[in-house]
């Protein structure tokens, strides 16, 4: 508990946490302890931690693929979000294929009604599609549902698109229907958002007819 105890007091960062236990990783089990404790200055910055331990050596989480996947029902949402994103991380050393057991929860969020953990679920699905290319194809199933999404507000909606053609973006190459990727991006060439408005551009250029 002690690195845990540093992250609350901020003696130490999430970074500086990570970076201490890829090179120790005995280390670990602190950082799992700090997930149970009350105060949520510790809580959350453990869960932190693994997130970015998940992006610098996801070998060393993939041993707790089940933990993560039992807290995408976690009643507390920080400890969801924080799952979505670990999950597309550890897809880059999924030896055993396990992400085909969580696939439908895992883009579950993407229809609405929040926009947190469906974004989370979009910017996984590029990790995901880039080291599991044989489930392209369900991905791009799965992020063509932004555009009929519904969440809090239609700007959620807006900002979610945007989201969702960047990581189309991450992994175009390897799409096959490509026709259907490129028509949605065309629409979005007329959306309200300025931001999204942008990236659609971006795209088109990189990759359209």
């Amino acid at each position: 508990m002690d690195l845990c105890l540093k992250l609350a007091s901020r003696e130490l960062s999430a970074g500086d946490v990570a970076a201490l236990v890829v090179a120790e990783p005995e280390l670990l089990s602190q950082v799992f302890e700090g997930l149970n404790v009350p105060k949520a200055a510790i809580k959350f910055g453990c869960e932190k931690t693994l997130r970015l331990i998940s992006e610098k050596a996801p070998q060393l989480l993939y041993p707790h693929y089940d933990f993560f996947v039992a807290l995408l029902d976690s009643e507390n949402s920080f400890l969801r979000w924080g799952a979505i994103h670990t999950l597309g991380n550890l897809a880059a050393v999924d030896s055993q294929n396990r992400f085909e057991e969580v696939f439908e929860k895992y883009f579950a969020p993407i229809p609405g009604p929040a926009l947190i953990p469906a974004a989370n679920a979009i910017g996984g699905a590029a990790r995901i599609a880039k080291a599991r290319p044989e489930l392209t194809p369900r991905i791009t199933a799965e992020l063509l549902k932004v555009e009929q999404a519904s969440y809090q507000t239609p700007e959620c909606r807006n900002v979610a698109l945007g989201q969702a053609i960047d990581s189309f973006d991450a992994f175009f190459d390897n799409v096959e229907d490509k026709e259907a990727v490129l028509a949605m991006v065309e629409r979005q060439l007329a959306n309200t958002r300025n931001a999204t408005r942008k990236r659609a551009e971006r795209f088109l250029k990189r990759h359209g007819r």
